[in-house]
């Protein structure tokens, strides 16, 4: 009967503290603009503003000071390549730079006079390129277009070398590529920055919306000297986990739609890719928001203000972006930030997903992550509980110490509370 009674009142308490947890959400208006138009919109704006992810026939203007053969057949072969578009000829480097400026062109191709000479004397021949880094995309299309035709036009040089020392074509050929290679990028067919960028993008808003939604709401709470640690007096401080638990209750369910959404819906919406059962990524979901709650109780401790938040965001999700290895390999991120990496979901949730929506993955090859954040939520859990431990005995000593000099002051006629701020306002 004992027990009976144990389980009725600890599910009467968690869902009390769940209601009181959906109502404080509700009630405060900065949390709400976070956790539902920050959340929705942020992927929604990421992708309006990466919709075009490839930027084609950029216009480039061209500095050939050598005027030669080889010189203008480069040229021509750049001019025919998808990134870069040759749109004008200029006379000298500075012509060209007026240009840039102008945003008439958005990259520089520059031949020195010397370059058909050094080829036909058989010696390193030198093009410089000049990219408007205004947008990285302007950087990429200049690099590969010029890049991909430097390689190609070494392969016809060399040919011509092997044939004119008397070498068939075929011969030549196979002298030049003995092995004949073929890239392929089946991931990201066009190479689309959104690709790339949106599908690292997704999983981190929710792990960022729900640590400053609930920090925030954390840090207003201790400014009016409330707190989520002041546990009802029936639990007489063995409630922690019903606390967390029904405070986590109420981010997961709130958090299950607006993850769905963002995980789902905003592929669907801009036809990124979705080589995932719905099934699996909901399963990914569920470990990735659980982690996501008890990482925000943990940290959310040491939020005292309301605005402490604000200047967080600044600092923490570029940091947290790129620590998820989606634009640099793990392997050369130095080892003190890959340290720094296992304490964020989103390290492990954003791989996981970028692996399982992007690359066709199966639940059974993002095991390592899932695994990683099972261990994550079971650390930040008993992280969290401990802290609202530690605070509820703070707070109860602090409230303790607060009656003891009113009762003080009240002995000795001192002036206390409303009367005390008077006189020290001067009023």
């Amino acid at each position: 009967m004992k027990e009976t009674n144990y389980i009725g009142r600890w599910l009467r308490d968690w869902y009390r503290i769940f209601v009181g947890e959906l109502k404080l959400i509700f009630k405060d208006s900065g949390v709400m603009v976070i956790f539902f138009v920050g959340g929705l919109l942020y992927p929604v704006l990421y992708n309006l503003i990466y919709m075009n992810g490839t930027v084609d026939e950029m216009p480039v203007a061209v500095v050939d000071l050598s005027g030669g053969s080889y010189s203008r057949r480069y040229i021509q072969k750049v001019d025919a390549t998808r990134e870069c578009e040759v749109l004008t000829y200029c006379a000298s480097l500075e012509e060209a730079k007026q240009l840039m400026q102008r945003q008439v062109v958005h990259g520089v191709i520059y031949i020195p006079a010397d370059f058909d000479h050094k080829i036909v004397r058989g010696e390193q021949g030198v093009i410089s390129t000049y990219a408007d880094m205004s947008s990285f995309l302007y950087y990429k299309c200049l690099t590969m277009g010029t890049s991909l035709t430097m390689l190609d036009e070494m392969h016809t040089i060399q040919t011509e070398r092997y044939t004119a020392a008397g070498l068939d074509g075929q011969s030549a050929s196979q002298l030049v590529q003995p092995v004949l290679s073929d890239e392929e990028m089946p991931y990201n067919r066009p190479f689309s920055y959104t690709i790339f960028f949106i599908s690292a993008a997704l999983l981190l808003v929710i792990q960022q919306t729900m640590f400053y939604g609930g920090s925030l709401l954390a840090g207003t709470l201790r400014e009016q000297n409330r707190s989520f640690a002041s546990l009802p007096r029936q639990l007489q401080g063995l409630g922690v986990g019903r606390v967390v638990l029904g405070r986590g209750a109420a981010y997961l369910s709130i958090y299950l739609v607006t993850g769905t959404l963002i995980a789902l819906l905003i592929p669907w919406l801009f036809r990124l890719p979705q080589h995932a059962f719905w099934g699996d990524v909901m399963v990914l979901l569920v470990f990735y928001i659980l982690d996501c709650i008890f990482f925000t109780f943990t940290w959310s401790t040491l939020i005292w203000k309301r605005e402490t938040v604000f200047v967080l965001f600044l600092s923490v999700s570029p940091m947290c972006l790129f620590l998820t290895g989606f634009s640099w390999p793990m392997t050369a991120i130095p080892a003190f930030w890959q340290k720094v990496a296992l304490l964020f979901p989103s390290t492990f949730g954003c791989r996981a997903f970028i692996n399982l929506n992007t690359a066709g993955c199966t639940l059974q090859g993002i095991a390592p992550e899932i695994q990683a954040m099972t261990i994550q939520t079971v650390v930040y859990y008993f992280l969290s509980c401990a802290a609202v431990f530690v605070e509820n005995k703070v707070t109860e000593h602090r409230a303790r110490l607060e009656a003891l000099r009113s009762r003080v002051d009240q002995h000795f006629g001192l002036p206390t509370g409303e009367e005390a701020r008077q006189i020290i306002a001067g009023e």
